[in-house]
């Protein structure tokens, strides 16, 4: 295998190396069952030294991918000097964990996630129990028990995999390699402590999930209570809106030439969901439940019944802060009834 020039004409999933910029790679790496297909990693390197924005999952085969694609590049896994975190996913943070405990490699993940994965490591925690809250909260009780049914009460034997990283990653300038160094910009909303990573010089920006350019990342899968993730996304968008435009690196989807284009799609993306749901309320339904059936999920425009018991739950989860965020701003009044919330318009 040999570095390609990365091309938007070839599927960005295809295993391989490619060339972003000097010194910067893209490597698609596999996730399992899972509707993104797989996650980039991006190697940063001067020749002597070796940096990694992200992991992947911790799988073997990731793992094959990631040792392939590093020899293209003359390095080995033990050579990656530190790994930088965008969010706590499994996804982007377990095979980080994995290769630390084989070679020694550091790992640094945004401060704001410390709760979140403390949460995560719990062994005792059920997988989605703060989901299964929200659930609640939103008269959703046919998808909670769909849930319980898929995960069982078995323990979890996956929780070892969460262990903290080296350093706390604080917003600021953070060298990377002698000669260059990254922002990072603390952008809560697909988690508390997401962050990406600014590169000024090279023209470059690592967004992980909090910009994507295919989907917009879910904002209600969080370990831990967040009172208004929607509003926090929203506003980390349009902190990004205003720095300076940069090349996107995305964690999913090809590279793409604009941050600021693909940000301005998202703002009014949420600005038309936010209409949306506030109609689902003027068509009837008064729970996050209700109004989720009412409304269409995926491109496809699907109806929540169509979707499997984890999506559902992200559907609604999300319908929730749409709402949420709408009882804030005092566009639609909200009141709680033996726990389960309420939403009208006016």
């Amino acid at each position: 295998m040999e570095p390609v020039a990365d091309d938007a004409a070839r599927a960005w999933t295809e295993p391989g190396v490619y060339t972003v910029a000097p010194g910067v790679y893209r490597i698609p790496l596999p996730l399992p069952n899972d509707g993104l297909r797989a996650v980039n990693v991006y190697a940063i390197t001067d020749g002597t030294e070796l940096a990694m924005i992200d992991s992947g999952w911790a799988l073997a085969e990731a793992r094959d991918q990631l040792q392939v694609a590093l020899k293209a590049i003359g390095a080995e896994l033990g050579d990656v000097g530190q790994f930088l975190v965008t969010h706590v996913h499994r996804d982007h943070y377990t095979q980080a964990v994995v290769l630390r405990r084989e070679f020694g490699n550091r790992i640094a993940l945004g401060e704001h996630e410390r709760t979140a994965l403390e949460i995560t490591a719990n062994p005792d925690r059920f997988p989605v129990g703060t989901q299964l809250e929200q659930l609640r909260q939103a008269g959703a009780d046919p998808v909670v028990e769909e849930l319980r049914k898929l995960f069982g009460n078995a323990p979890r034997a996956d929780a070892d995999i969460w262990e903290m990283p080296d350093e706390w990653l604080a917003e600021g300038r953070r060298t990377v390699l002698r000669g260059r160094a990254l922002d990072v910009v603390h952008t809560p909303g697909h988690t508390a402590g997401h962050v990406v990573f600014d590169d000024g010089a090279a023209g470059l920006m690592f967004t992980g999930d909090h910009v994507l350019p295919h989907i917009t990342p879910s904002i209600g899968f969080h370990p831990g209570a967040v009172e208004l993730p929607l509003r926090d996304f929203l506003d980390s968008l349009r902190l990004v809106r205003g720095l300076p435009d940069r090349r996107m690196l995305p964690a999913h989807g090809p590279v793409s030439p604009s941050v600021h284009a693909r940000i301005d799609e998202l703002l009014a993306h949420h600005e038309d969901r936010l209409a949306r749901t506030a109609e689902a309320l003027s068509e009837g339904a008064t729970t996050a439940y209700e109004a989720a059936l009412k409304l269409g999920w995926t491109r496809r425009q699907r109806k929540l019944a169509e979707l499997d018991p984890f999506n559902q739950m992200l559907a609604v989860t999300e319908t929730k802060a749409h709402l949420d965020l709408l009882a804030h701003q005092g566009k639609i009044s909200v009141s709680e009834v033996d726990g389960v919330r309420h939403y009208t318009v006016g």
